[in-house]
């Protein structure tokens, strides 16, 4: 097939909309449901993600894509079981290609609600199972199991987007895209990011981990394929915090380091002990949970609103609860896809528990940036790679 009809474009109002291929046949294959403008872009970007981070560690390998940006992106690692817990997941036996894909969509549970799931190798039964619980668009792998296919073909009312992806498809060097009329043409980001990137070592701390070496290499490939300018926190194995599509990096910075906060703080004994009530569902658990941490609880726990939720009225967790819980967290890896214009980053990185930190270098305060990393003790990488995805 070398085209393909999808319900619309961006938005509905956008029609027709198709994909298809200059030459050849289209390297993709639905096996079930129907296909939207949207969900390609992200099946598409997830499937590269995932394709290098199983090149990269060489472990199964997953991402949750929203909106062409990942929530969240991981590889298959065991998961503790307090982990498990706030995933979701602990009542499940997980492979380790799920245990990818759970790890991916926990990173940031709210922002994966209606995900497009990519993952490096088949897809199993284990897999599929989780899949099929959660709230989702699709998912894209190089191939499934025949009991994954039969699970994934009732969910959504037997409309759930599954997509074979050809794993031996290699694109063209050269892309285009049109805007406003005008045809783009660039050669492909096809940059290698490896442990040879980490060599660059300019600040006085020079002992990168290797768990801070794969964690780096998650976060920088995971930018990659993250709207600009984006930073990521990574740790354990999986991005904890991204930070997507802002005008300046700082606010990167912020808005991925509130995020690996809020990760860190789901598993703290206040939250694990939230009370839910057994009829409550996991979307509705991950919103209450994320009202638990700001600052609307105050509110909620002086109206009746608290009884929908829970059987008993939760106990307070105090800011003073939340700042001794977050010091707790240690050795976060924090990647960037283009350089530190000043050291106000890393103070905000060091509010996270960052130790360990790759970005691209170059800038003329690069000085500050590496006085700034010292002050904290932590290892820096000048990768001299930038990685804008646009």
């Amino acid at each position: 097939m070398q085209e393909l009809a999808l319900k619309y474009g961006c938005n509905p109002n956008q029609q027709p909309a198709r994909v298809f291929m200059k030459e050849g046949k289209l390297p993709f294959e639905v096996l079930n449901g129907r296909a939207g403008y949207i969900n390609l872009l992200d099946a598409f970007n997830g499937w590269q993600l995932v394709r290098e981070l199983k090149a990269a560690t060489g472990l199964p390998a997953a991402a949750s894509f929203k909106h062409v940006s990942p929530a969240g992106a991981a590889v298959g690692l065991p998961l503790t079981e307090t982990l498990k817990k706030i995933y979701f997941a602990d009542d499940l036996e997980l492979s380790p290609m799920a245990m990818a894909y759970v790890r991916a969509r926990g990173a940031d549970r709210m922002s994966s609600y209606g995900d497009f799931a990519a993952l490096s190798d088949e897809c199993d039964a284990a897999t599929a199972r989780f899949l099929k619980r959660e709230v989702s668009d699709g998912v894209i792998a190089p191939s499934y199991s025949k009991e994954a296919l039969e699970i994934l073909q009732t969910k959504r009312k037997g409309g759930y987007l599954v997509i074979r992806m050809d794993p031996d498809y290699a694109p063209p060097q050269t892309e285009c895209k049109e805007v406003f009329g005008v045809t783009f043409e660039q050669g492909r980001n096809d940059v290698k990011i490896t442990e040879d990137c980490l060599a660059d070592i300019p600040t006085k701390n020079k002992n990168f981990t290797e768990e801070a070496k794969r964690d780096l290499l998650i976060a920088l490939i995971t930018l990659k394929y993250t709207q600009s300018n984006s930073v990521c926190y990574a740790k354990d194995g999986q991005a904890i915090g991204i930070g997507a599509g802002q005008q300046s990096r700082v606010h990167c910075t912020r808005l991925a380091g509130g995020k690996a906060d809020l990760w860190h703080l789901r598993q703290a004994p206040q939250v694990l002990a939230l009370p839910f009530r057994d009829d409550v569902r996991r979307p509705d658990r991950d919103n209450a949970i994320d009202v638990y941490l700001g600052n609307e609880w105050a509110d909620l726990l002086e109206t009746d609103e608290w009884r929908r939720l829970f059987t008993v009225k939760p106990t307070r967790f105090t800011d003073e609860d939340k700042a001794a819980f977050l010091n707790t967290a240690v050795k976060v890896s924090l990647a960037s896809d283009a350089f530190f214009p000043f050291g106000d980053n890393i103070e905000r990185a060091a509010k996270s528990g960052v130790k360990y930190v790759a970005q691209t270098g170059g800038s003329i305060r690069d000085d500050n940036v590496i006085e700034t990393c010292d002050k904290h003790g932590m290892v820096m990488a000048f990768t001299h790679i930038r990685l804008f995805h646009h």
